[in-house]
């Protein structure tokens, strides 16, 4: 019984690492070494509780769950304001694309507050409604709502010309 939970678990881990990593990524601001942390710290919490996880019925949103709690709470911490600036990325990003668009994404999303982040990538990356945002982030969906327009809007200050220059090209 055991060894088949643990199957199950491993099974549930490596069909949804990618698709954590990457909203790890965005929650984060493409910082790749946290997203890494983040997503790591989440899969051994939803090991640790994998029995009753796996009876829920959506794990994968358990885990997105987590996830983002786990970024709120790391942002909390004092601790979370260190970052290397020096270190040189490990490898070139060959997924191809426009790396001009992501990077300037990227840098309007970092600006943004820990909260308002969260909420735009559940909202706007994970396609959730909002009231399953609220209940992620323990906020009303009145606050999700404000959260939403307030981060859109900083976000169309942030990039003004920008985004549209990118997306025409």
């Amino acid at each position: 019984m055991r060894q088949a939970r643990a199957d199950e678990y491993a099974e549930f881990a490596a069909v949804r690492a990618g698709h954590l990593y990457r909203s790890a990524c965005l929650l984060t601001a493409g910082d790749t070494h946290l997203a890494e942390d983040l997503v790591q710290e989440t899969l051994g919490r939803l090991y640790v509780s994998w029995h009753r996880v796996s009876r829920a019925g959506n794990p994968a949103g358990y885990a997105q769950t987590v996830l983002t709690r786990t970024f709120l709470a790391q942002k909390r911490r004092r601790s979370s304001t260190e970052r290397a600036t020096d270190a040189v990325p490990e490898s070139a990003d060959t997924r191809g694309g426009d790396t001009a668009l992501r990077l300037t994404l990227l840098d309007a999303l970092a600006q943004l507050s820990a909260k308002d982040r969260a909420v735009v990538v559940l909202r706007y990356w994970e396609d959730r409604s909002v009231e399953e945002t609220a209940d992620v982030l323990h906020v009303s969906s009145a606050a999700v709502r404000t959260r939403c327009v307030r981060a859109l809007a900083r976000l169309r200050t942030l990039l003004g010309e920008d985004l549209a220059e990118y997306a025409a090209a």
